[in-house]
């Protein structure tokens, strides 16, 4: 527990309130309800009082940045933002029987009281706006794919309707519009930030990442911390190997934990599968895997996870992709 700090507290937040819990250094707490606006946000500022303060966020994505960023930008106050897993996990070792917001707030203030408090950096304004551009780009890609859907079951009926059918034409050409609109703004975007530039240029320098996957990636890893290490990257993405094993009689088959980002998972996937057809090293390893018992899918999600190894070190020494250090494949014997 971090006892030099004279207050601690946790924030629990919705999309129109934060509900937030102090404790003061006599052990004393109390309980407040403010908007979750900008004015809601100066209000929590004064209330928390003189500094040192040290307060834990759950995160909530949109609703959770923006107070987040106000308590970074405050003064003799440092924010930490925790991981919803972690804090659920925590709610229950408390055995708290009621789910209230008060009590949710009172679980993350105790939290940011007994636990490990890692401050938050905020990722930059373009990372940021990098990030809502992918996603949003995303979510254009599954309202794409489900207009040639609705087309082609349309078409497989002699019943259907011609002003359907053409209507669903004129959606996926809007669709396909605001996509390619979308990508040239990220291109901007990407193009006028140096670091962006840098990033996406050694990105698309491995074989099977193109400007769209590049984008996407770009768009997840420019928000994780500088001092995250290789690991730490691979837990993120939920690329980690989670292992159940209980006495003599249980062992379950090794699965990823899929416990982490799934844009991450996902923007690595189609890269992977390119990289395994085109890149002879990548490919080798790919192979090897099979050749060593593993199914297909497996070895699929090694390759991947071999990917964000390789790119964690592009970003780290500022080098273009090397498939002989990806894997160097074996020099038959003579």
């Amino acid at each position: 527990m971090h006892t030099s700090f004279v207050t601690c507290a946790g924030c629990d937040t919705a999309r129109k309130k934060v509900a937030v819990v102090r404790r003061t250094s006599d052990g004393r707490l109390a309980y407040r309800v403010f908007a979750n606006t900008a004015a809601g946000h100066k209000k929590i500022i004064r209330w928390l009082g003189a500094g040192p303060v040290r307060v834990v966020v759950e995160a909530s994505g949109v609703y959770s940045l923006d107070l987040s960023l106000a308590l970074h930008h405050a003064e003799q106050v440092e924010v930490m933002v925790a991981n919803p897993r972690a804090l659920m996990d925590y709610r229950r070792s408390t055995m708290a029987r009621s789910k209230t917001d008060k009590v949710d707030a009172t679980v993350i203030c105790d939290y940011a009281y007994r636990m490990e408090f890692v401050a938050w950096q905020p990722p930059s304004r373009q990372a940021l706006e990098l990030r809502q551009m992918a996603r949003h780009l995303q979510a254009y890609v599954e309202d794409l794919t489900a207009a040639k859907n609705r087309l082609h079951a349309a078409k497989s009926s002699l019943t259907s309707s011609e002003v359907v059918i053409s209507d669903i034409h004129v959606t996926i050409d809007h669709i396909q519009l605001r996509m390619q609109h979308l990508e040239q703004e990220a291109a901007n975007l990407i193009a006028s930030t140096p670091a962006l530039a840098r990033a996406h240029t050694l990105l698309i320098s491995v074989t099977g990442i193109a400007h769209r996957s590049a984008f996407q990636l770009l768009a997840e890893l420019l928000c994780l911390p500088e001092s995250m290490t290789v690991r730490e990257w691979v837990a993120y993405a939920g690329l980690d190997v989670r292992q159940y094993e209980s006495g003599t009689c249980v062992k379950r088959p090794r699965r990823i934990s899929k416990v982490g980002n799934a844009h991450l998972r996902r923007a690595l996937y189609m890269p992977a599968h390119v990289a395994i057809r085109h890149d002879p090293n990548v490919g080798a390893y790919y192979e090897k895997l099979l050749a060593d018992g593993k199914k297909s899918m497996v070895a699929v999600v090694a390759v991947m996870r071999k990917l964000l190894h390789a790119i964690y070190g592009m970003r780290k020494h500022d080098k273009p992709f090397d498939g002989a250090k990806f894997y160097q494949i074996p020099v038959p014997s003579p």
